[in-house]
């Protein structure tokens, strides 16, 4: 027998007229996302003012929450490592189709503004994401624990990616940080082979060394809520999936639209054109960013780590292959070389991010640390 709900509505109780919480929490995922792209539709191609930037920017932040939750929705359907791999793949297929539309429209620094992105990508999802979910993770839970195994695997992919991709370029060619047509070739296929083998490794061959380390108490409560039917049923985690794809384009779409505004206002702070694809990247990012804090909050450090690890490695092993591909049919050189200053902060990263994940537990002090470096890469990037 169900109990009566304790506030019944009975035609002798009038109407507020306020709003549900509950109804608007469920409605809004939903609505924002269309929203987004209805605005960007709308505003496609026009010549905005000031008014309409800030509109954007405000639907811009409401749209990435939307796929954060939307994300979460789908981890919590098909649990991980697949939700995390669903949301880092998403994110970075529309990250390569905003860095191809804004290299074919030419302008100062398109040249390599896929390599300012990509390494802009990885020093975000290194520093920045890991560097905050283990402060805040560490600040409420106490020294956190996490799959050494998975991990180390991960880092050690981003490594041969980024090392392939950004450093070789600078030491090969005596025309500049440019493969020639078959060291591209040759790269881009081997990105793609190990992003492949990376990613059969996590969902097929060692799934569970990219789960969330659990105890006890915290099984049974997982359990528990499985057999409770709180798992998003097949058609909701399809609905979800959908909706994400849709704020996913929304995000990039509304921050193309945006990006004159952005590359005006780097120009006029006197920031260096590189400085653009940083932003780019933080506003691609946001979601995964956001996912990944929120995993740390609740003690899920795997996730986090998934999250931020899963987006350098696509954000390289999609990116570089996809624009090596398009380099063939747009004019220009495609410069992936890093610079010296870059190639500092890249091999620090690394080295700093091995020993934060091989002993498997971490503290607020790596956080710290990780964070400091990501200071020192966005200071380089206004002050280089």
């Amino acid at each position: 027998m169900t109990s009566p709900s304790p506030h019944p509505v009975t035609s002798d109780t009038p109407s507020t007229g306020t709003a549900d919480p509950g109804r608007l929490q469920r409605w809004l995922p939903i609505v924002v996302p269309i929203l987004g792209v209805v605005l960007l539709v709308a505003g496609w191609g026009r010549d905005l003012n000031g008014i309409v930037v800030a509109l954007i920017a405000v639907v811009l932040a409401a749209v990435v929450l939307a796929a954060v939750h939307h994300a979460e929705v789908l981890a919590h359907a098909v649990g991980e490592p697949f939700g995390s791999l669903i949301l880092a793949v998403s994110v970075t297929i529309i990250e390569v189709s905003l860095i191809i539309t804004l290299v074919t429209a030419g302008g100062e620094g398109s040249e390599t503004l896929a390599r300012d992105t990509v390494f802009a990508a990885i020093m975000i999802t290194l520093n920045g994401i890991v560097g905050i979910s283990l402060l805040l993770g560490a600040f409420k839970h106490g020294p956190v624990k996490f799959n050494a195994e998975g991990t180390g695997g991960a880092l050690a992919t981003v490594v041969a990616l980024a090392t392939l991709c950004l450093v070789l370029p600078t030491f090969t060619s005596a025309q500049g940080p440019v493969f020639s047509p078959p060291q591209l070739i040759f790269v881009a296929i081997a990105s793609v082979v190990l992003y492949g083998m990376f990613v059969a490794a996590q969902t097929v061959g060692y799934r569970e060394m990219f789960v969330p380390v659990a105890t006890e108490g915290e099984k049974r409560r997982a359990a528990d809520a499985h057999e409770g039917g709180s798992t998003p049923s097949r058609r909701e985690a399809l609905f979800s999936l959908a909706l994400l794809l849709v704020s996913l384009v929304a995000v990039v779409g509304l921050a193309k639209l945006e990006s004159p505004s952005i590359e005006a206002g780097v120009a006029a702070v006197g920031f260096p054109p590189s400085f653009v694809g940083v932003v780019i990247a933080l506003l691609v990012l946001l979601p995964e960013g956001i996912a990944a804090v929120r995993s740390a909050r609740q003690n899920k450090m795997q996730t986090s780590f998934n999250l931020a690890l899963g987006s350098a490695m696509a954000s390289i092993g999609l990116t570089i292959p996809a624009m090596a591909v398009a380099s063939f049919f747009i004019a220009g050189p495609l410069a992936l070389g890093l610079g010296s200053t870059q190639i500092v902060l890249l091999v620090l990263t690394l080295l700093v991010s091995i020993l934060t994940l091989v002993p498997g537990r971490a503290t607020r002090l790596q956080g710290g640390v990780h964070l400091v470096i990501f200071a020192a890469f966005i200071f380089l990037s206004i002050s280089p």
